[in-house]
C-alpha cells in the first residue's frame, strides 16, 4: 500500500500497535496523542486517511469528528472501545467513512484501511460521465450532486452510495452488497452500518426523510433509487 496515515489515539500502547501494523504494510504513518491540532494537520493536505479514537484528548469526541468532516475531505476511520449499535450509527452520522470497535484483529484493520485508500485513489481518478435519475443530477467529474437544481453536500461515502444506486435505477441492492461495494472488503460489518448511510443520504436528497420517495426500501430485497 501507498499513502500517509494520521493515527490519533491517547493510549500509547494502542497507538504504537496501530502505527506498527500500518508501517508494516508500507504506509507512512504519523502518530499523535492529542487531537487539539488535528484539523490543522488534515488541512495541510499531507494525509490520505485519519484513524481516530474518539476518546483521544483534545478531540471532543463525535463533535470533533463532525468538525473534521466539515473542514476536510480526508477519509475518517473511527476506532473506539464503544462498539454498540447506537455508537456505530452515531459515528457514521458524524461523518466517519468507517467504524471499527476495539478489540479488533490487525487483518481486519488492514483490510479496511486498504479499502479506504483504494477508494481514495479511485476518487482522484479521471471520470468522464454523468448520471441523472429523476430530479437528481450527479456530476461524476466534479463529484457534485443537485436535487431539483439545488446543490447537495455529500460525504465521500454518501456519494459512492448514491452513484451505486443511480447506475441501475429501480434495482434493489441488499445491505451486504452495498457495504461490500463501499468497502471492497469481506469485513463489511453489519446491516446497521448500511442503514446509517442510507439514513444520512435520505436526509439530504429527500423532501421528507421519514417518507422517502427517491431512495426507497424494497421489503426483503434492500434499497433502490427511483426515477
Amino acid at each position: 500500500m501507498q499513502g500517509r496515515v494520521l493515527v490519533l489515539d491517547g493510549d500509547a500502547r494502542a497507538r504504537a500497535a496501530l502505527v506498527a501494523a500500518l508501517m508494516a504494510e508500507g504506509l507512512a504513518v504519523d502518530g499523535a496523542a492529542d487531537g487539539a491540532w488535528i484539523l490543522d494537520a488534515l488541512r495541510s493536505g499531507r494525509y490520505d486517511l485519519a484513524i481516530v479514537d474518539i476518546a483521544a484528548p483534545g478531540l471532543c469526541g463525535l463533535e470533533g469528528c463532525r468538525r473534521i468532516r466539515f473542514e476536510s475531505d480526508v477519509p475518517l476511520l473511527i476506532v473506539t472501545a464503544r462498539d454498540s449499535e447506537a455508537d456505530r450509527v452515531l459515528g457514521l452520522e458524524a461523518g466517519a467513512d468507517d467504524y471499527i470497535g476495539k478489540p479488533f484483529s490487525p487483518a481486519e484493520l488492514i483490510s479496511r484501511v486498504r479499502a479506504i485508500l483504494r477508494r481514495r485513489q479511485l476518487d482522484k481518478g479521471p471520470l468522464r460521465s454523468r448520471l441523472r435519475v429523476g430530479d437528481i443530477d450527479i456530476d461524476l467529474v466534479r463529484q457534485h450532486v443537485t436535487v431539483r437544481g439545488e446543490p447537495v453536500s455529500l460525504t465521500p461515502t454518501e456519494f459512492r452510495l448514491l452513484v451505486l444506486l443511480a447506475q441501475t435505477p429501480g434495482h434493489a441492492y441488499s445491505a451486504r452488497t452495498i457495504l461490500h461495494h463501499l468497502w471492497q472488503t469481506d469485513f463489511v460489518g453489519d446491516a446497521n452500518a448500511c442503514k446509517a448511510h442510507v439514513f444520512n443520504l435520505r436526509r439530504k436528497i429527500e423532501d421528507d426523510g421519514a417518507a422517502p420517495a427517491r431512495l426507497v426500501t424494497v421489503p426483503g430485497a434492500g434499497y433502490a433509487l427511483q426515477g
